[in-house]
């Protein structure tokens, strides 16, 4: 069984949301008159490449893969909205940009694709996606070219539902998040699971991952990015405030840690079975 990596008292911190680290970001970041004038009270239209569902009581707690949401909430509290609308990014997010049923989106860009507009300005957040897996330490499996024909567990959403199986040849399991892909792993359903590096980079710290701490090393980048129209210059100005003031304060990789450790947290609650094997 895992063992928590966490002692009774630090069980309601793991269990809370990212919304610790947004009111960390507040006193530096509050908005301005100017900011409320401007969004005048109306939630900011956010794109993002995966909507959370909302929540419904009796839920599971779970915790999404990419900090997304996080990032969201941050940035309607730097322009003085109400709140955020998150709706799905497609491939015509420019466009939709462009015509301003959104006012922002957040999207994952590889470092070798241009495709965005010229009048959309990318802002790197300083997330970075790189696919990583990780096994049982005793596995046969050395390379990703070996993952053809064996089972791995991703979250339905992150970025690579869909990529592993036809880069690789795997058999995809999809899961409805990161804590049901590990707990898939850990009681053996899967061969491997294949997440973030920035979740497992944290997540491999901790001392019960040790038994799964064989892996593949990440390929390919993708950075997160506010994508904004040039000529949005408070929507604009806000999400690179944001940026930086989550950069010299920090707060990207406290909040990627807490998570790793939310993360962690379900597994443990959810695994009533011994790791297999």
């Amino acid at each position: 069984m895992i063992k928590p990596v966490i002692n009774l008292k630090q069980a309601r911190g793991a269990l809370l949301t990212v919304a610790g680290f947004i009111a960390c970001v507040a006193p530096a970041s509050a908005a301005s008159p100017e900011n409320s004038e401007v969004t005048g009270g109306k939630p900011v239209v956010i794109a993002m490449h995966y909507v959370i569902p909302e929540f419904i009581g009796g839920q599971k707690v779970r915790t999404p893969e990419a900090p997304d949401a996080a990032m969201a909430q941050a940035l309607a509290v730097m322009l003085g909205a109400s709140g955020e609308t998150a709706l799905p990014a497609d491939a015509q997010i420019g466009e939709r940009l462009r015509r301003g049923e959104a006012d922002v989106a957040l999207l994952s860009l590889a470092d070798d694709v241009a495709t965005l507009p010229d009048d959309i300005v990318a802002l790197p957040t300083g997330y970075r996606s790189r696919p990583m897996a990780i096994m049982r330490s005793d596995t046969d499996i050395k390379s990703w070219k070996q993952l053809r024909g064996r089972t791995v567990c991703v979250a339905k959403g992150g970025l690579y539902a869909g990529k592993v199986a036809a880069q690789y040849g795997a058999i995809e399991q999809v899961y409805r998040a990161p804590a049901d892909s590990l707990l898939a792993l850990r009681t053996g359903k899967c061969d491997a699971a294949v997440h973030d590096e920035a979740l497992f980079r944290n997540l491999l710290k901790l001392p019960e991952w040790k038994k799964f701490s064989a892996s593949l090393p990440p390929t390919a980048n993708m950075d997160l990015v506010f994508a904004v129209r040039r000529d949005n210059t408070v929507v604009r100005e806000a999400a690179q405030k944001l940026v930086r003031t989550w950069r010299s304060e920090g707060y990207l990789n406290k909040l990627l840690e807490q998570r790793a450790n939310d993360i962690a947290f379900e597994v443990y609650l959810d695994q009533a079975v011994p790791d297999c094997h």
